[in-house]
């Protein structure tokens, strides 16, 4: 079974979660055979967190509950506070989880903490921009790792810029094999489009037996 922590920190850009957290907790286009999952909300404490958008949220777990294995996975939003200390605990977190091969996903603002962490000096990655990581991140030196793309997927590291939520998931439900490729291709393609003919493709794919 893989477990999915998601860290929870004030000011977490709600939005950025939306569509892997939604897919992963639902369930509701795996696969037949798809491997348990189960999504946990983690924090340096269980102290409630007010997201951006104004949401309280009580982390299930604390940072010390995460098994560094390979079936667990470490997801990271963007959040206007990444710069405060206390957040130094997670990224020795991500630094253990992704030497054990578990994944690690970060997004936006995460990114530039992993940055900051030397998590990204020798492993393919993206952001907001590279200029971005360089202002925010002062320790950073993986300039010729940067790839200008919305979301890049190296192995068990994920990283994406702020406007690549969508591909993020998508990249995410893919290492996790949760569903089938027929499925995860027209979820894409419609969320992406909106286009009637991608919905269909994606009911069809369900109906063809999970």
């Amino acid at each position: 079974m893989f477990t999915v922590y998601v860290y929870t920190l004030d000011t977490l850009a709600d939005w950025e979660l939306g569509y892997v957290a939604a897919e992963l907790n639902s369930k509701r286009f795996f696969k037949k055979d798809a491997p348990d999952v189960s999504v946990k909300t983690v924090s340096v404490s269980k102290d409630p967190v007010k997201t951006m958008g104004g949401l309280t949220i009580i982390p299930d777990c604390v940072l010390s509950d995460i098994a560094a294995t390979e079936k667990s996975v470490l997801v990271l939003p963007g959040a206007n506070t990444w710069n405060a200390p206390e957040h130094g605990a997670v990224m020795e977190k991500a630094k253990r989880l992704l030497s054990a091969g578990a994944t690690v996903c970060a997004i936006c603002g995460a990114t530039a903490a992993l940055a900051n962490a030397g998590l990204l000096d020798q492993r393919p990655h993206t952001s907001n921009g590279m200029g971005y990581l360089e202002m925010c991140s002062p320790r950073y030196k993986g300039q010729p790792f940067y790839v200008d793309k919305p979301s890049v997927a190296d192995r068990n590291l994920i990283t994406a810029s702020s406007t690549g939520a969508l591909l993020w998931a998508k990249q995410i439900i893919e290492r996790l094999e949760v569903f089938r490729p027929d499925t995860l291709e027209a979820w894409y393609h419609y969320f992406s489009s909106g286009k009637e003919q991608h919905f269909f493709a994606l009911m069809q794919t369900l109906q063809t037996g999970k």
